[in-house]
C-alpha cells in the first residue's frame, strides 16, 4: 500500500530535526552489487540524514553528493598512507582531485586511514600514519581548505584501562609516543580525535561480559569508578578515552565517535531484536544530549552502518556484512526511533531499485544424495559468495539439509548475476520462478549494480571452510 507523500515529507522532516544534533551514518561500499549513488543520496535525504562518512573518495559516490546540504567526511585507505606520507606533492594531488575539484560538496572532514594502528596491523602503519596526516591537512591549508580538518579514525584498542575503569585510561604503552604527538598536531590544527566504538564487540570478544551493560536503556548494572557510575559500557568507553587524552594534557579536546552500531546476522548475538534494542536506548541517549559522566552535552556520532556490504572481510566474525540499518538493496530491517520521542517507525528504503529476474537457484532433491559431492560444491559456491547467514543461530541457521544447499547455491548464482552456468553444481541445481525464501530466512534476488563490482575470488576461504563444518553437522542430523 502506498504511503501518501505528505506522511514521507513529514516523517522525514522530523528525522531532520533529530539527525541534525550530531548524528550521522557510515556509507560502505564493499559490496558485489553496490546501490546506484544518487539513489542513496536520496535515501539519506528521505531519512532526513545530513552527515555521511565514507571511506574513500570514490567519485561516484562524491559526485551524487555535489549540491545537496549533506555533511561529507571523506577517506583514505590504509594502502595510500606510505604515500602519502613520503610525498607532499601525492597528498597536494589528492586533495586537489577530490576536495577542490568537488567544491560544491560539503565536505567537513579527511579521514587518512581507517583504524590503522589496530594490534593486528603489527605496526605496519605506525611510521607513515602521522606523517599522511600532516601531509593532507598542509595541502587542505595551502589549497585554501583550512576549514577542513584531517583526522585519523582509530580503533578503541589505541586505548586502555587495566582495571576495566575509566580513570585508569590511558593510551597502549606501545604508541603512546606516537599518539602523543598526533594529538599535539591536532590540537594545533583544531581537528578532532576520531573514534569507533562498538558495545557488540565488548560482548562478542568476552564470554563474561555483562549481557545488558552493552545496552544504552539502563537495564544493565553499573560500574563505579571514583565514585562516578556507568550504566552501560559505550559511557565507560568514552571516558576512558577522555581519561587518556587528559593524561596526554589534552582533556578539552573535541572528540568524534566515528563508528558505533549493532550487527543483524551472522552470530548469536547479531539479530534484529537486539539491534533494535541497542540502537533504541542510544538514540535515545543521544537524542537527550546528556552526553557521558566526564563530558556532559552533545556528542557527535556516526552510525555504523548505512548499508550492509557482502565483501567485506569476515575476520572479526561472520556478522561484519550485516551491520546496515539497511539490506543490501537499501530496504530497512526493523522501524527505528531517531527522535526518540514515540516515532517508532520504518525507516524510508531506496526508491527505484532496479532488481534481477525473479529466478533462484535451488538444489534438486533427486541429485543431492552424494554428501561429498554436495559439500565440495556448497563450499565452492560460500568461497565465492556470501553465506554467513547460514551458521550458528544466524537468520538461516534453521534450515534443513536441502534448504541449507539451496541457499548456498543461489547465493552464487545471485552474486554473478543469475549467470545460466552459475546454477549447474555438476548438474546438482536447477532454477526455479518461486521464491525459495524458507520463514525468517531471505533467499535474495541480486539488484542490478550501480557501480564497480567488487569479486571475492577465495577471500571467503575461511568461511566455506566454517560453513563446510555446519553443512556436515546439518547433513547429519537432517537426513
Amino acid at each position: 500500500m502506498a504511503r501518501p507523500r505528505f506522511l514521507v515529507g513529514a516523517w522525514a522532516a522530523l528525522l531532520l530535526v533529530s539527525l541534525a544534533h550530531g548524528i550521522g551514518v557510515n556509507w560502505g561500499s564493499i559490496t558485489s552489487h553496490p546501490l546506484k549513488a544518487s539513489l542513496v543520496v536520496q535515501m539519506l535525504k528521505d531519512n532526513g540524514i545530513n552527515k555521511v562518512k565514507l571511506f574513500d573518495a570514490d567519485s561516484r559516490t562524491v559526485s551524487a553528493l555535489a549540491g545537496t546540504t549533506i555533511e561529507v567526511m571523506l577517506g583514505i585507505p590504509n594502502d595510500q598512507l606510505a604515500k602519502m606520507a613520503d610525498d607532499y606533492e601525492s597528498a597536494r594531488d589528492w586533495v586537489k582531485e577530490n576536495v577542490t575539484k568537488n567544491s560544491n560538496v560539503k565536505i567537513r572532514y579527511v579521514a587518512v586511514g581507517n583504524e590503522p594502528f589496530l594490534t593486528s596491523y603489527n605496526g605496519s602503519n605506525l611510521e607513515t600514519t602521522l606523517p599522511a596526516l600532516k601531509n593532507i591537512q598542509k595541502a587542505l591549508n595551502d589549497a585554501g581548505h583550512g576549514d577542513i580538518k584531517a583526522t585519523v579514525p582509530h580503533n578503541a584498542d589505541v586505548y586502555e584501562s587495566p582495571s576495566n575503569k575509566p580513570s585508569d585510561g590511558n593510551f597502549r604503552s606501545d604508541i603512546k609516543s606516537i599518539m602523543k604527538d598526533m594529538i599535539q598536531y591536532q590540537h594545533e590544527q583544531k581537528s578532532p580525535f576520531l573514534v569507533n566504538i562498538y558495545p557488540f564487540l565488548s560482548l562478542h570478544g568476552n564470554s563474561h561480559f555483562p549481557f545488558d551493560f552493552a545496552f544504552c536503556d539502563n537495564n544493565g548494572g553499573s560500574i563505579t569508578d571514583e565514585g562516578t557510575e556507568y550504566a552501560n559500557v559505550f559511557d565507560a568507553n568514552y571516558d576512558t578515552l577522555l581519561w587518556a587524552l587528559k593524561k596526554a594534557g589534552y582533556s578539552e579536546m573535541k572528540v568524534v565517535v566515528g563508528e558505533v552500531g549493532w550487527p543483524t546476522d551472522g552470530d548469536k548475538n547479531a539479530n534484529v531484536k537486539l539491534a533494535k534494542r541497542f540502537y533504541d536506548g542510544f538514540l535515545k541517549k543521544m537524542a537527550s544530549n546528556e552526553g557521558t559522566p566526564q563530558r556532559p552535552g552533545q556528542i557527535e556520532v556516526y552510525l555504523f552502518s548505512l548499508l550492509d556490504e557482502d565483501m567485506k572481510s569476515i575476520a572479526p566474525g561472520m556478522f561484519e556484512r550485516h551491520w546496515g540499518i539497511f539490506r543490501y538493496d537499501g530496504q530497512p530491517k526493523f522501524p527505528m526511533d531517531f527522535t526518540a520521542k514515540g516515532q517508532d517507525k520504518m525507516p524510508v528504503g531506496a526508491k527505484g531499485v532496479e532488481y534481477q529476474t525473479k529466478q533462484w537457484c535451488v538444489v534438486d532433491p533427486n541429485k543431492a544424495h552424494d554428501k561429498d559431492a554436495v559439500g565440495a560444491n556448497m563450499n565452492y559456491a560460500c568461497s565465492r559468495a556470501d553465506c554467513t547467514s547460514l551458521v550458528y543461530e544466524s537468520s538461516c541457521n534453521n534450515l534443513d539439509y536441502l534448504g541449507n544447499i539451496s541457499y548456498a547455491f543461489n547465493m552464487y548464482f545471485q552474486t554473478n548475476d543469475q549467470d545460466i552456468e552459475t546454477c549447474g553444481f555438476n548438474g546438482m541445481a536447477k532454477v526455479v520462478t518461486h521464491n525459495a525464501s524458507q520463514g525468517s530466512c531471505l533467499f535474495p534476488i541480486m539488484i542490478v549494480s550501480g557501480g564497480v563490482r567488487l569479486r571475492s575470488g577465495f577471500v571467503s576461504a575461511v568461511s566455506s571452510l566454517i560453513i563446510g563444518l555446519m553443512f556436515l553437522i546439518t547433513s547429519s542430523q537432517s537426513m
